[in-house]
């Protein structure tokens, strides 16, 4: 196994759209979602140590969920987590991890992310991110991996690249990134055939990056680079703790993607699903004969169809009339809702949360 090539796994987010199974004490990435006996983060680890050595994987989320991944990841060790004391979206851990990972390892080339998607082909997704690892091993370029649309999807953003640009690995010159479009011009995204759906999959060498920081976010790139003493030792926290919330609450897209030229974009060859919604997972899913997705529950159905229905595992559930519903049973929430309205559940984690307390969300 190459002993350049390093993963930082990002495990930060709350996943408020998978309520009530996700919630802010414990969210999505530690769930198994498909009822498979892996949670999320488990998968996208053992996904990326097929060829990044397991020591090399950093896993980057909030400082609360620290014992959540030591307990599901017995393979990494504490200095592996890096923890983040503020929400400060994804520039400043993504700089953060990369100043550890250029001290450690200043030839290491590197891929940020996401815990939480649904990768099927994990040998084609291997091929692919090693091809990028090339590229970025011998030229100073950022690359990402995007996902060829199959519908004018309004929820993901575009990358739109240069037309006849393609090198002979299949790599694309990025033209530029858009942002989520609405219906409208989604489809003129895919009518004209340039455009991929931005999966939040990046790959570059570590002083590409750095020096991308250094030249596109400066006030960033001063913060953290102060720290660089620190990093990889014991003073590490305290430094982190007093700078951390310091920095400017931006993404990596807009902080460095959108504002770099020398970006190139795969295809993917993998079949990809961000997870992001009970409607995703439930596509994701096998059905039965009433194309129902079941997670765990034993399910006895009678003109119900289409629904989404996950509950605390070997339970019973009865249904009777209902069609495309999100079903989900969990100890002290019942949720019963609409497939169409599932953008709508976070409003509803908010009412919860008003009328009823956090304990729930």
């Amino acid at each position: 196994m190459n002993k350049n090539y390093y993963a930082v796994l990002m495990a930060g987010g709350v996943g408020s759209r998978f309520w009530p199974v996700s919630t802010s004490s414990y969210p999505k990435q530690f769930h198994d979602m498909l009822g498979t006996g892996e949670t999320l983060i488990q998968k996208a680890f053992h996904r990326l140590n097929k060829f990044v050595p397991s020591e090399n994987i950093l896993i980057l989320t909030n400082e609360k969920y620290n014992d959540l991944v030591l307990e599901q990841l017995p393979e990494v060790e504490q200095e592996q987590v890096v923890l983040e004391p503020a929400m400060r979206n994804t520039a400043p851990c993504i700089l953060y991890a990369s100043l550890k990972i250029q001290k450690k390892n200043p030839n290491a080339v590197m891929i940020v992310a996401p815990s939480d998607h649904w990768i099927e082909d994990e040998v084609a997704f291997a091929s692919d991110v090693e091809s990028c690892f090339d590229k970025c091993g011998q030229e100073k370029v950022l690359c990402t991996l995007g996902i060829t649309p199959t519908f004018p999807n309004t929820g993901f953003g575009y990358i739109e690249c240069e037309k006849g640009q393609e090198e002979k690995t299949g790599l694309r010159k990025v033209h530029q990134f858009r942002e989520k479009p609405d219906y409208k011009t989604a489809k003129e995204f895919l009518k004209q055939g340039n455009f991929l759906w931005n999966a939040g999959i990046f790959i570059w060498g570590v002083g590409t990056i750095v020096d991308a920081f250094e030249q596109y976010q400066p006030q960033l790139h001063v913060l953290f680079q102060a720290g660089l003493g620190y990093y990889n030792t014991e003073d590490e926290q305290a430094f982190i703790q007093e700078n951390y919330g310091r920095a400017e609450n931006v993404s990596i897209d807009y902080a460095i993607l959108e504002r770099s030229k020398d970006i190139y974009v795969l295809p993917a060859s993998f079949d990809w699903n961000d997870l992001g919604t009970w409607g995703s997972l439930y596509d994701k899913l096998g059905k039965d004969s009433d194309q129902n997705a079941v997670v765990n529950s034993k399910v006895i159905s009678e003109d119900a169809s289409g629904n989404m229905i996950r509950s605390p595992k070997g339970k019973v559930v009865v249904i009777d009339g209902l069609n495309d519903y999100i079903i989900v049973d969990k100890k002290e929430v019942l949720l019963i809702f609409p497939k169409s309205k599932e953008q709508d559940i976070k409003k509803v984690l908010g009412k919860v949360k008003d009328k009823y307390g956090d304990q729930y969300t």
